[in-house]
């Protein structure tokens, strides 16, 4: 293991770097990116989820003639190369898949965006840019793979210009529910706990941002996670993930993407859209 990066970070950067990882979100949710979708029918394609939540994202960023945007743990680059459209500012990502990287680098080429977008390998624990020198943090559905949080909550403060925004979608737990009911999500995702609202707020506060709102989207979460499982089970008796994905890894995935939608629909989980602004 990489003295770099701590052992939970470790895990979250094997696990995203193996074949089985790198082909399966590729070809199921085809490679643009990893989050979660805001969806108007049950059956909506997860790629036109995907982009609605990155179009209701994008309405809390300040209005300015200019942004320089941080996307932490943006996966494929998809968000990035959306945020590098719709406002023709500069998007760095940084993320810990190596593969996943070269993949963004590839598709920023292919784009004709490869101007706009740097991809840089990484941890968002250590952001490797100065203070205040960014106008905009973006994160989708990554921070829970840390085990230090409320760091990355410090981090993007600091990198923040004052005036600037913090917007990020996360998986969490509510406030109120314990631990011992998502036992099964957090053995899935090797961990010993999920964020909470309650606790992004005082991670917030504790470093300087004032809580501008929270979209509360928590019906989706379940929605997409049983989108995904629909997908998985439709692209394996196809024969798609066949000699790309093995077996185990298929049938892990299925029933880890359960536990999800058991934990939406037993109100356990939530999730939305927190926007925070430094002072």
């Amino acid at each position: 293991m990489s003295d770099q990066y701590s052992e939970v970070t470790q895990v979250a950067r094997d696990y995203y770097n193996s074949e089985d990882a790198d082909n399966f979100y590729y070809l199921v949710w085809g490679g643009e990116d990893l989050h979660i979708g805001i969806y108007n029918t049950p059956d909506e394609s997860i790629a036109d989820a995907s982009q609605r939540t990155m179009d209701h994202m994008v309405r809390h960023v300040s209005p300015a003639s200019e942004h320089r945007i941080l996307d932490l743990g943006g996966g494929y680059g998809g968000s990035a190369r959306y945020l590098a459209r719709h406002f023709q500012s500069p998007v760095v990502v940084l993320n810990l898949s190596e593969k996943e990287n070269e993949r963004g680098r590839e598709a920023n080429k292919a784009q004709g965006l490869d101007h706009l977008v740097e991809i840089v390998d990484g941890d968002f624990q250590n952001v490797p840019y100065e203070d205040e020198s960014f106008d905009v943090v973006w994160s989708q559905d990554a921070i829970l793979h840390s085990d230090d949080r409320d760091r990355v909550i410090a981090e993007a403060a600091r990198v923040l210009k004052p005036g600037g925004d913090l917007i990020f979608t996360d998986p969490m737990m509510k406030d109120d529910c314990p631990t011992d009911v998502i036992q099964p999500i957090l053995d899935r995702i090797h961990l010993s706990t999920l964020g909470s609202p309650k606790f992004y707020r005082e991670a917030a506060a504790r470093h300087g941002l004032t809580e501008m709102g929270f979209e509360d989207l928590t019906n989706h979460l379940p929605t997409h996670y049983g989108r995904v499982r629909e997908e998985t089970q439709k692209a394996d008796q196809s024969g798609i993930l066949e000699g790309k994905v093995s077996r185990e890894y298929i049938d892990h995935m299925i029933q880890g993407l359960g536990h999800w939608v058991d934990g939406g629909n037993n109100g356990y989980l939530t999730w939305g859209i927190f926007h925070f602004r430094k002072k």
